[in-house]
């Protein structure tokens, strides 16, 4: 069995000190949930504003599949998290701008959606990703 070791990135915000940006054992990365927040400043951005919260999101996660060796393109499961669902299509159109021009070999992570509370009402927004790298 392969070593499981944290993956971490400045690209990116960091995690609260209970749990890691990305854990990878094997080729197997997972991604933990992202908001939202600017890595530069460390502050949530967009509020109000899921299309854009949602490209920050994919952002971030596209960071931390680069610092574990991946990309999006190796994703099989991103797993989107909304708060009211009259922001399931402003959050589609992001997502879709994002991972299609991001999936080269033209297959497309599977998803699901799931409408719940989050951990911070500026939060309108969180997705998690698992690859299997090469």
């Amino acid at each position: 069995m392969s070593d499981k070791t944290a993956v971490s990135t400045t690209d990116a915000p960091p995690p609260l000190p209970v749990f890691s940006q990305g854990v990878r054992k094997g080729n197997i990365l997972q991604v933990s949930g992202q908001g939202s927040v600017d890595p530069a400043s460390g502050e949530f951005v967009f509020t109000g504003d899921v299309k854009a919260q949602t490209t920050r999101v994919l952002q971030n996660i596209e960071a931390i599949l680069k610092a574990g060796g991946g990309s999006l393109d190796d994703v099989v499961m991103l797993r989107v998290y909304l708060t009211k669902r009259e922001d399931f299509a402003a959050m589609n159109e992001a997502y879709a701008d994002f991972v299609t021009t991001r999936t080269p070999s033209g297959v497309l992570p599977s998803r699901t959606t799931v409408f719940t509370g989050l951990p911070l009402p500026e939060m309108l927004v969180e997705i998690d990703a698992l690859a299997v790298l090469s």
